[in-house]
């Protein structure tokens, strides 16, 4: 997870938590911006790197907070490279990790009150460290890290009414079974109970099941090109 969350109900999260999250994800990355980019425009070069999330490309149910900031970033990166066009040395670069394993998801907001977890397949967060350094070294405007990243935004381009109702359904189905846990504000507004690191623990020790996970990915994937190519028959050959 890049950035914080808060994972609930719209409605049932506090408005202020859905700022705090917006201020950190969003407002955060505006405030980089605005501190570095005279520096970068007065020496003529630079590389302003903006970790974003694959919640930028698909829509995120109950974290409705942390989606918005995602896109919102997203819009923020593509204003930036436009206003910058005219400065080639200057370069906006995005990355777009898929579920990374971090202690980020045990440190957010939990307002649903049911364990919470990230769906495999997760990443090394090592890789996305990676990308970084490849991404400030050889800059281009966007790269994903994850090949789940790459499924899922091609899937809701072509059917985003399908993984909307899809990702609002596992969601619920999963909220239904999980384990009851303490509602809390978690490092919103505090730091965290405890400390950070690099791992959360969240990778499967079963490969099956992400090797799994990523066929199930894929197979939506070619179901949402053969539904649109099923509905573009019928529109060109009505019955």
């Amino acid at each position: 997870m890049w950035g914080v969350d808060a994972v609930g109900g719209f409605v049932e999260t506090p408005i202020a938590s859905h700022e705090r999250v917006i201020l950190a994800n969003l407002v955060g990355h505006m405030n980089d911006a605005h501190a570095v980019l005279p520096v970068f425009l007065q020496q003529g070069r630079g590389v302003f790197i903006n970790v974003i999330s694959l919640g930028a490309f698909a829509p995120t149910p109950f974290a409705a907070a942390y989606g918005a900031s995602k896109y919102g970033l997203r819009s923020f990166s593509e204003a930036l490279r436009a206003e910058l066009a005219g400065h080639p040395g200057i370069q906006i670069c995005d990355v777009y990790p898929a579920f990374i394993d971090t202690p980020g998801i045990s440190h957010g907001a939990n307002y649903i009150g049911r364990a919470l977890t990230a769906p495999p397949p997760v990443y090394d967060a090592r890789l996305v460290a990676r990308a970084i350094v490849d991404v400030a070294q050889r800059p281009r405007a966007s790269t994903t890290v994850g090949g789940a990243t790459n499924v899922i935004r091609f899937v809701h381009f072509l059917a985003p009414q399908l993984t909307t109702n899809l990702a609002a359904f596992l969601m619920q189905a999963y909220f239904a079974r999980a384990k009851k846990v303490p509602r809390t504000d978690g490092n919103l507004f505090s730091p965290p109970a405890r400390a950070g690191g690099i791992d959360g623990g969240l990778r499967s020790t079963r490969p099956r099941l992400a090797l799994m996970a990523t066929g199930l990915i894929a197979i939506a994937g070619v179901g949402a090109v053969l539904l649109m190519r099923d509905r573009r028959n019928r529109l060109r050959h009505p019955m």
